[in-house]
């Protein structure tokens, strides 16, 4: 296997202070390699997202390392950390507060590429408009004028400016409805597969990121409980609160929530 290109060590992230500080990271270490999709699940509150913005410098990195191709990310340089910087991106989660309702699409688009002193960014529009299935008119428009995943293809649009090496996919999915969810889980599959991006993909939802992932690391109270293959921890867990987080998975198929409910009352059951 390659080496990888994001390493996080026994990750700590504490906010307050005294005797109101509070621990919300705990101890949290994986890797992240070249072209993988390493999906970390969790409910709310369990500490996912905050991991991802520790990654992003937006949350507080108390002990531990992150490191990205070997770098901590902490003690980069002033040019080390602008160039992790286009090398990390994010999508977050709400198409419809994640763009700017007064630029059109273009400047939208064009504004990291110009942060990042890349002066043809204009001619780089059309480009990435065609490569998340948007036509070439789209940059004249408005984000009010597009629906909530024609935004979100946007928003991964405005993400791939700067061919990064690591997208952070912020529950990208979960304001979306369960038809256009997949067309936008086919589009991270299918720049993937073009451009060899590595994603670090945030969801509350097993059921979403079972077949788009290498990997599943699970979350519980700020500690990972559970870390795999993605097929044996979405359909074989090992730990109590991944198997929780299992049936909880909406599933269309009926025979498949059937057995779900069997053996949840089985379990009931055995414990009572």
């Amino acid at each position: 296997m390659t080496e990888p290109i994001l390493q996080v060590e026994d990750l700590v992230v504490r906010f307050g202070s005294g005797r109101a500080q509070k621990t919300v990271i705990q101890q949290v270490s994986f890797d992240l390699h070249p072209g993988e999709t390493l999906s970390m699940v969790g409910e709310s509150g369990s500490g996912k997202t905050t991991i991802g913005r520790a990654i992003l410098g937006l949350a507080p990195v108390s002990d531990g390392r992150v490191r990205f191709r070997g770098e901590d990310i902490a003690t980069a340089s002033r040019a080390g950390r602008r160039r992790i910087a286009r090398d990390i991106q994010v999508v977050f989660q709400d198409p419809y507060s994640s763009l700017n309702p007064s630029m059109r699409i273009e400047d939208i688009l064009v504004e990291p590429l110009a942060a990042a002193g890349i002066r043809d960014g204009r001619r780089r529009v059309r480009g990435l408009l065609d490569a998340v299935g948007l036509p070439a008119d789209a940059a004249a428009r408005y984000p009010r004028e597009f629906s909530g995943g024609q935004r979100q293809r946007i928003a991964i649009a405005r993400a791939l400016a700067l061919e990064p090496a690591v997208i952070i996919c912020d529950e990208p999915t979960s304001a979306l409805d369960v038809t256009t969810q997949a067309t936008v889980l086919q589009l991270f599959q299918d720049i993937q597969q073009a451009t060899g991006v590595a994603y670090l993909f945030i969801s509350h939802d097993l059921g979403v990121v079972h077949r788009i992932s290498d990997r599943i690391a699970v979350l519980y109270r700020g500690e990972i409980v559970e870390l795999g293959d993605a097929e044996q921890v979405a359909t074989r867990p090992a730990h109590p609160y991944t198997r929780k987080l299992q049936m909880a998975a909406p599933i269309a198929d009926p025979t498949i929530q059937r057995e779900r409910r069997l053996a949840r009352i089985a379990a009931l059951e055995e414990t009572s």
